[in-house]
């Protein structure tokens, strides 16, 4: 999928999941304490989730799972070849960020080249393709216009997922073949004006009719995007259940919703910073009857319908900010090999190539996180939630960061809209918000995966003498050495350093737990601080391993590969061990001072410093 909708919306989905970490995040970014039931400790074979326990389990990264058979890399090039034609010389980016607006015309013709329905199977009119496929033609689509990218992840990625992938047979024949070929649209409605990282303070209402033939929904959705045209609505709703216990309790629900039932209208186009191109819109839903064949789940199971839909589909965020990477890497490539100043070219001066060279390393690590992403998937992995949530800030940061250094290097020229980043930057933007906010998806990161070691390491601890024993002797315990029979000898110290990384992250998680315990949920200084280093941990793993892949096979830029892939592995390290190493330290009197700075300007309602010239 590649994108989705706004802001308050998009931070609600991929911040909470079923499990109790994440009503752990919840509860963090609202300061609420909760108590989950206490749960018996799990099994992972997740990276990420191991890393928290300071473990090396490899066997999702090593070796490199990407894997498309002759057949499928031949049904991609059909699909790309027309898709990148089409892009140049039918869509018009520049048009449609003025307009903002893309024409419908273009939508349909872009919709004859099967990019509508790029994972429905051929038997509803789709393309049949796997999450390896269309996350490459999610990365063409985000090199070349992320508004239309927004257009068809809204559609097809949140929009009409829900019955793909929890639809009834019925369902799937009636909806799915005319929105997988674009003779219909369709959008997903979650946020409202009250809702925007908790997706438990839905106020839109459902109730069953009295002869139990329909239900009846009222709603007030923000920020949808293709809300100004979708025919189909994948909505969101609370309705009263009845509990085992004979109670009542409102629980979201899923339904199905045409626009043509009638009582649904929506507003005019927001007015937005970036994704001009894209259609926003508020759309209500007045005393909507729906059938009772269009619920979607079960009645009451529309919170884990919805996180189903928005996990399923995060590596599509991922996709369409590599492809924008690499075009801002090849603009200013062209540009640096070609401009002369002070006699010499840019190409020449050390801060320009150091630039250039992180800004290359980063894409090469996105990519790297990308399709280790969508090939597990591909592969039927279910436990991918921490690894996709890291892909989404991971690659909307690097993206942010990769436009903004090709606008400096391009000096004057990088500010103009002729030269054409200024747009990529705007819309670039929207990105570390939706989807999950970046701020919450740190939190979700860290506090998911330090539950899963906390009830190791409390499992453990109850298991005796021996128990104890073992977690002194794993405290003390040294790197594992794992990386080192799996990657290439070129990458050796890289694996080193990512070994290394690995042991003092499990050491320092297990220091917080030991030293904060339940309190580490209201700990956000530590908690996003621990994520960012396994952001960068999980980098260097993504990074080796398709060097030591694609090292087998790339010929003449073999050597220039590895390069690129030490030279991350350095500056990832560098940046977990620092992040490591400050949440180490004592930080009360650094994170109370944070506190009243921002309490001091919240009570004064503005910031209360007083200007130089009035304090003379």
């Amino acid at each position: 999928r590649m994108l989705s909708r706004l802001a308050p919306k998009a931070a609600v989905r991929s911040a909470i999941s079923g499990t109790n970490a994440s009503r752990f995040a919840s509860a963090a970014a609202t300061g609420k304490k909760e108590k989950p039931a206490p749960m018996a400790a799990q099994e992972s074979d997740s990276f990420c989730m191991n890393l928290f326990r300071g473990k090396a389990k490899v066997d999702q990264v090593f070796p490199y799972p990407l894997n498309l058979d002759e057949e499928r890399k031949e049904t991609l090039q059909m699909i790309l070849d027309p898709t990148a034609k089409f892009l140049n010389e039918v869509n018009d980016v520049v048009k449609n960020d003025e307009n903002a607006e893309t024409p419908m015309a273009v939508l349909k013709q872009f919709a004859e080249l099967g990019a509508f329905g790029a994972l429905v199977p051929p038997e509803y009119e789709g393309a049949g393709m796997n999450n390896t496929q269309m996350a490459r033609l999610a990365e063409i689509v985000g090199s070349h216009d992320l508004g239309l990218g927004v257009i068809m992840g809204a559609h097809q990625s949140i929009g009409y997922k829900g019955i793909l992938l929890v639809g009834t047979e019925e369902q799937k024949k009636k909806y799915l073949p005319d929105l997988a070929t674009g003779r219909k649209f369709a959008a997903f409605c979650l946020t409202e004006p009250s809702t925007g990282s908790d997706a438990n303070s839905v106020r839109s209402t459902a109730r069953k009719s009295d002869d139990g033939s329909h239900y009846i929904l009222n709603a007030n959705k923000i920020y949808i995007s293709n809300g100004g045209f979708a025919d189909v609505f994948t909505v969101f709703a609370q309705m009263p259940i009845k509990q085992a216990d004979g109670t009542t309790k409102n629980k979201v629900t899923a339904f199905i919703v045409e626009r043509g039932f009638g009582g649904i209208t929506n507003g005019p186009p927001e007015k937005k910073m970036g994704i001009k191109g894209s259609n926003t819109a508020v759309v209500d839903f007045e005393n909507v009857k729906i059938p009772k064949e269009n619920l979607l789940g079960g009645e009451g199971e529309g919170f884990k319908v919805a996180m189903n839909i928005l996990n399923n589909g995060r590596f599509g965020i991922p996709a369409a900010m590599t492809g924008a990477m690499k075009h801002c890497i090849k603009k200013t490539i062209d540009h640096v090999t070609t401009r002369e100043q002070f006699g010499h070219k840019l190409e020449e001066y050390g801060n320009v190539q150091e630039k250039l060279a992180n800004m290359i390393a980063k894409q090469y690590a996105c990519e790297s996180i990308l399709y280790i992403l969508a090939s597990n998937m591909d592969r039927g992995i279910q436990d991918y939630q921490l690894e996709a949530a890291i892909a989404k800030v991971f690659t909307s940061e690097c993206a942010w960061f990769t436009c903004d250094e090709a606008i400096q290097v391009h000096g004057g020229m990088g500010f103009m809209k002729e030269t054409g980043l200024e747009r990529v930057l705007r819309d670039l933007r929207i990105f570390r918000i939706f989807e999950g906010a970046n701020d919450i998806m740190r939190i979700f990161v860290g506090l998911t995966g330090i539950q899963h070691a906390g009830k190791h390491l409390q499992a453990q601890a109850s298991g005796g003498i021996g128990g104890l024993i073992g977690l002194a002797m794993g405290r003390f315990a040294g790197p594992s050495g794992a990386f080192n029979g799996v990657v290439d000898p070129a990458l050796k110290k890289s694996a080193d350093a990512l070994d290394n990384c690995v042991s003092l992250f499990g050491r320092t998680v297990q220091d917080l737990l030991v030293k904060h315990k339940k309190g580490i949920i209201n700990r956000q200084y530590e908690v996003v601080r621990v994520a960012d280093a396994a952001i960068d941990i999980y980098g260097m793993a993504a990074t080796l391993s398709r060097c030591t892949q694609t090292s087998k096979s790339a010929g003449s830029t073999a050597e220039y590969e590895k390069k690129v892939a030490n030279y991350f592995c350095e500056t990832a390290a560098a940046r977990a061990e620092a992040n490591l190493k400050s949440v180490a330290a004592d930080n009360e009197a650094i994170v109370n001072t944070i506190a009243e700075i921002s309490k001091g300007a919240c009570s004064a309602g503005a910031n209360p410093i007083a200007h130089p010239i009035d304090t003379l």
